[in-house]
């Protein structure tokens, strides 16, 4: 069954979890669509784990076009959510509903996700008002990184955590369908997640929230510039391929790869017509 915004909010309500997963490209897509995950975010952190900078801030809505085209043509169930990069929607609310609108007429995604609270409701607001969803993201977003002093962990505090509560029920107000919860202590995306009506979506958040979502590179150990104290590594596929590459590159110089079977035939006298 397709996955919709209409699901989701069906799975808080029954108490069932929601599953996402980041991804960039078609086959990786396809494979995650085939084995059942509920939701796919085409996320700005193909920055670090696709392109190689060391953060999230140069990716480009080119980049995001490109990389959610892909991700659509492999996943056919579930939700697809399109990030929106950095300065895409901040300058103002006709660049958000500009931007929003391409990634979802050019990339083919059913909604999309950014950054921020309260500061950017009236681009949430009028994103949705132009029949486009719209996945919130607050606490440790990305974006924001050298204004937050690195990656660090929010809403530690009473004023901190006052304060993430507030805007949740802002981006709710607004019209977000969802929203994740990034680096937050359990106990308070626990409180939020029970205080919304809409579907949180947890990364390193805890147990509590109403889903799930890890950098799919992570949780399979293919990305070792860093690991987050809150991915848990499902499969070392990093070190499977490492192996695989390096009996590749052992076969090929013995010469045991190609094999025969490996190979197409010609007729011998073909061959002879040409000496």
């Amino acid at each position: 069954m397709k996955n919709t915004i209409a699901t989701f909010q069906a799975q808080k309500d029954k108490g069932e979890k929601i599953t996402m997963l980041t991804v960039y490209d078609y086959s990786t897509a396809k494979l995650m669509d085939q084995a059942g995950i509920n939701g796919i975010l085409v996320g700005d952190s193909l920055g670090m784990v696709v392109l190689g900078y060391e953060d999230t801030i140069p990716v480009t809505m080119q980049d995001m076009i490109h990389h959610t085209a892909a991700v659509c043509r492999g996943a056919k169930n579930a939700l697809v959510v399109g990030d929106m990069p950095f300065m895409s929607y901040q300058v103002s609310v006709e660049q958000a509903v500009e931007n929003a609108g391409r990634l979802m007429k050019e990339g083919g995604c059913q909604a999309v996700k950014l950054e921020g609270g309260a500061a950017v409701c009236p681009q949430i607001k009028a994103i949705v008002n132009a029949s486009i969803p719209v996945m919130a993201h607050i606490g440790l977003t990305p974006q924001s990184v050298h204004s937050f002093g690195g990656f660090k962990v929010q809403g530690k505090s009473e004023q901190g955590a006052k304060k993430l509560l507030e805007e949740a029920k802002a981006v709710e107000e607004a019209g977000a369908f969802a929203v994740v919860l990034e680096c937050v202590p359990a106990k308070l995306a626990e409180l939020i997640s029970k205080e919304l009506t809409i579907p949180t979506i947890g990364i390193g958040a805890g147990a509590g929230c109403d889903g799930q979502i890890l950098v799919y590179q992570d949780m399979l150990g293919m990305f070792s510039d860093f690991t987050p104290k809150f991915v848990r590594r499902f499969a070392n596929v990093g070190d499977m391929m490492t192996e695989a590459f390096q009996t590749y590159i052992a076969q090929v110089q013995e010469g045991s790869f190609p094999a025969e079977e490996h190979t197409f035939a010609i007729a011998d006298d073909v061959i002879k017509k040409l000496y």
